[in-house]
């Protein structure tokens, strides 16, 4: 039990750190992107906006990725479609239940769902935050 929770914790950090590197590179991609658009395209607040939004799901994915591949390194799942379906159905805590890890590595299914969860609740606050900025700065321009 010890085992899991400290690779489990492991792997919490690594996505964790791997998120705010990965949601500093965005911020400051996203100044720069938005700046661009803002002269060359008409709805350049949708556009930035799904690029956004994309980039903070690719960030999830790679996430969830990690998380499969700790399965097949510790043979929890017997291929990578099995681990990626698994690790998925964990991190967004859907949980179906069809596919479930050995006795001895079960433990990990449990805190994969606990890191999903608080990292899928950091990214919808971040996209919230660059959201609220986009029109809030919007906003002011358009005050006489």
């Amino acid at each position: 039990m010890f085992l899991q929770l400290f690779i489990g914790g492991v792997l919490i950090a690594i996505t964790v750190l791997f998120q705010a590197i990965a949601f500093d590179l965005i911020i400051n991609q996203s100044r720069r992107l938005q700046d661009h658009l803002r002269d060359s395209q008409k709805f350049w607040k949708a556009m930035f906006l799904a690029i956004v939004v994309l980039a903070v799901t690719v960030v999830l994915i790679i996430e969830i990725w990690f998380w499969a591949i700790l399965y097949l390194i510790l043979d929890a799942q017997p291929d990578l479609e099995h681990a990626i379906y698994f690790s998925t159905t964990c991190f967004s805590t859907v949980g179906f239940g069809d596919l479930v890890l050995p006795n001895q590595w079960r433990i990990l299914s449990g805190v994969e769902a606990t890191n999903g969860f608080l990292l899928f609740g950091w990214a919808t606050a971040f996209i919230f935050e660059i959201v609220s900025k986009v029109y809030r700065r919007e906003g002011r321009n358009l005050e006489p």
